[in-house]
């Protein structure tokens, strides 16, 4: 972490609140009283896996209450929200960790972060077996910080002899039905999670883990299943912090969880979770450091939720339409002339950050404002963060909308967000496969839309060959000077997949298409292969070679069964030196489309801003 602005400011920040003296540790569990009053450890974990700890962040200790709402979210999953709720509510007591706050009648715990409720959760985990229980308990918590966990079997022989109070308490959940069946092994399953041992770097995984939607950054295993996480950090909101809940969330602003063992954890959804450790506790039961780390480190970098980044319409981050890009598919003078004309017939919106109702709202506003004369419209994430079920939903109804017009919507870079994909294919149904259109990249997407746009056959086949005379190089040459070219000329073929041009290969011909389509492609520096060119029949390639003789910088493949009539450059500079009118009228036509190809890229700079 040498020079980094958040290890630098979380050093600092240690040191000065190391030097607050004040609190007790914990007594009433006699394990806790043997805590170091100088034990203090940092640590925050980002929620794309950055970890950033000082002091001791590799100190052990129990984890205590904070192990609550992660037993909740494991009861959320082996039940059902009804069930759970049903025994264990969600409504902030304003008491202490250990309050007996039961509603009147029903016998219902307020909430899951109390111990009665925290007791009628454990008893809601599944498992045949009180062991059974304990082990799914502790790969759950495992998965959620990255290694595997164990009890510290002297704090659990600690809290056993010394927890009578929740055995009473486990006794009156008993009596209003809220347990079933003995509390005994329910309330020492208990007594086991909250003997967990862990470090301040584990809490601030699993606290990164609920921030990525259950998701460890780090190992990326999924340790809770993403749809529960809200509830989680909901409760973890409204009570984790007990009597100090108000305070805490006016004055910190994140889902937080205490420990009487010291430890804290703090979540700021989306973007990282805190662990802090220091045994003293104020009048509360919370650490004393830990609350000060906390508010110094939430006012500091604006970590509070109720501060979020400002949602607006920098979540498009390109718009153009085929006038202004085209495909890399090369087409003749009047197709390309159609497609400049075309304006906005083919829509490309790029987006860029996180996607969700405010971001995706704005994106579906402006494509329904732009749709008049739109026939396509293509979606690109390639610059998104994330996609979440609201936003999903919003593609869907646009997607929808737009199909009840007669009019297109593609998407293109759509494994950025794979939750389209799976929403999209549970809503459609059977529609999904005629309705959902993505692509790799904006290009084969814009040639898919052009292709239809221009009524252009499908290049599975070539179609019948060419006459020479129909090459676009040979314009302007009279009957003469074509028969004395097409003399010099040999006819060639090469199979769908077959390497016409390999890449550094020396230059020695120049290759017109009488039949099929190939194209250009380069290797680019990821290892990814980036099409540059598509040229179909009547076209040439290679013609770099008569300009400067140089090797080969790219790669030509055929796209389909492809014929050729091949000029060797020997053969033409011969031809050149007898009849110079051929040589300059060749040259000039390449020079013609060289200009061409140099107006598109200045078009698509323009857009793109390079």
């Amino acid at each position: 972490m040498t020079g980094s602005p958040v290890g630098d400011f979380l050093r600092e920040l240690h040191r000065r609140v190391a030097e607050d003296r004040s609190g007790d540790v914990a007594t009433y569990i006699p394990g806790l009283a043997k805590a170091n009053l100088d034990w203090f450890g940092i640590a925050l974990v980002t929620a794309d896996g950055q970890v950033y700890e000082v002091g001791d962040s590799a100190q052990e200790f129990t984890i205590q209450s904070i192990s609550k709402p992660f037993v909740y979210g494991m009861a959320l999953e082996d039940n059902t929200r009804a069930e759970v709720l049903r025994k264990v509510g969600v409504e902030p007591t304003g008491d202490v960790f250990n309050a007996i706050s039961l509603e009147a009648g029903s016998g219902r715990p307020r909430n899951p972060m109390i111990n009665a409720g925290a007791i009628a959760t454990t008893g809601m985990i599944a498992g045949k077996s009180p062991a059974g229980r304990l082990k799914r308990i502790l790969e759950t918590f495992s998965l959620y910080a990255g290694r595997t966990l164990e009890i510290d079997e002297d704090i659990y022989q600690s809290e056993n002899e010394t927890g009578h109070r929740n055995r009473a308490i486990g006794h009156l959940l008993r009596n209003f039905d809220i347990v079933e069946g003995d509390p005994t092994p329910i309330v020492d399953l208990y007594f086991k999670q909250c003997s967990i041992s862990v470090t301040c770097r584990d809490l601030a995984l699993m606290a990164a883990t609920l921030a990525n939607r259950g998701v460890n950054p780090v190992t990326g295993k999924q340790a809770i299943r993403g749809e529960y996480v809200e509830s989680v950090l909901s409760v973890m909101a409204s009570s984790g912090m007990y009597d100090y809940a108000g305070e805490w969330i006016y004055r910190v602003g994140m889902p937080a969880k205490s420990g009487v063992a010291g430890g804290i954890i703090a979540v700021l959804p989306g973007q990282l979770g805190l662990g802090i450790f220091s045994p003293p506790l104020d009048t509360r039961g919370n650490s004393v450091r830990g609350i000060q780390v906390c508010d110094e480190l939430s006012r500091h970098f604006n970590l509070h939720q109720f501060h979020p980044p400002h949602s607006n319409s920098s979540v498009v981050r390109l718009k153009f339409t085929v006038a202004d890009v085209s495909s890399s598919r090369q087409r003749s003078n009047a197709d390309t002339q159609t497609l400049r004309e075309s304006g906005p017939a083919i829509q490309v919106w790029q987006l860029q950050g996180n996607l969700v109702f405010s971001t995706v709202e704005v994106v579906v506003r402006h494509i329904i404002a732009s749709s008049e004369g739109m026939q396509f419209a293509i979606v690109d994430f390639k610059h998104a963060l994330s996609l979440n079920e609201a936003g999903s939903r919003l593609f869907l109804q646009l997607l929808e909308l737009l199909a009840a017009a007669g009019r297109t919507l593609l998407f293109t870079h759509a494994a950025r967000v794979p939750a389209l994909r799976r929403y999209l294919r549970q809503k459609l149904g059977d529609r999904f496969e005629a309705l959902f259109r993505v692509f790799e990249e904006n290009d084969l997407a814009l040639e898919w839309c052009e292709n239809r746009l221009l009524k252009s056959p499908i290049d599975d086949e070539p179609t019948d060959t060419v006459d020479a005379g129909s090459y676009g190089l040979f314009e302007g040459l009279n009957p003469h000077e074509i028969k004395l070219l097409t003399g010099v000329m040999q006819r060639v073929s090469f199979r769908r997949g077959q390497v016409v041009v390999e890449f550094g290969a020396e230059a020695r011909e120049l290759f017109f298409i009488a039949a099929g389509s190939a194209s250009v492609t380069v290797t680019l520096a990821g290892g990814t292969q980036k099409r540059l060119a598509t040229f179909s029949s009547g076209m040439s390639f290679g013609e770099m070679a008569l300009l400067d003789g140089a090797p080969r910088s790219a790669v030509v493949t055929a796209d389909t069964a492809l014929v050729c009539d091949m000029l060797p450059l020997a053969d033409f500079r011969r031809l050149g030196r007898e009849h110079p009118r051929i040589e300059i009228l060749l040259l000039q036509n390449i020079a013609l489309g060289l200009c061409q190809k140099l107006r598109k890229l200045n078009r698509e700079i323009s857009v793109f801003d390079y």
